[in-house]
């Protein structure tokens, strides 16, 4: 299993970025796919997860009305379009997957890509 995340970059607070999360190596229909984050000298956060038939999705506190998750199944590819930026946003974002049971732990999760990085000027 592979997760290959993209699309972090640099943007001005208030501005727009959407990731991209493509997977590869195994068939998902049963997994959960999240994202995390993880600023530095922090702890890995969860931010959002959804399932793979797309029929629920949870978001962090932090990030609710500002961040959505979607899938599309035909390409293994979930997203994050994360709008109303803030620089607390700053962090280097993870792809994951994880089965029918994952929740909002990192415990939860068997499966991680590299990492995006997304920084946010003020």
């Amino acid at each position: 299993v592979q997760l290959q995340a993209s699309g972090g970059g640099l943007v001005q607070a208030g501005g727009s970025l959407r990731l991209s999360c493509a997977a590869s190596g195994r068939t998902f229909s049963s997994y959960v796919m999240a994202w995390f984050r993880q600023a530095p000298g922090k702890e890995r956060e969860f931010v959002a997860r959804i399932t793979r038939n797309g029929d629920s999705t949870y978001y962090a506190t932090s990030v609710r009305g500002r961040f959505t998750i979607s899938g599309d199944n035909a390409k293994d590819t979930v997203y994050l379009q994360m709008n109303s930026l803030k620089p607390e946003d700053t962090a280097v974002y993870y792809c994951t997957a994880g089965d029918y049971r994952a929740t909002s732990y990192v415990r939860d999760y068997n499966y991680w890509g590299q990492g995006t990085l997304v920084t946010v000027s003020s």
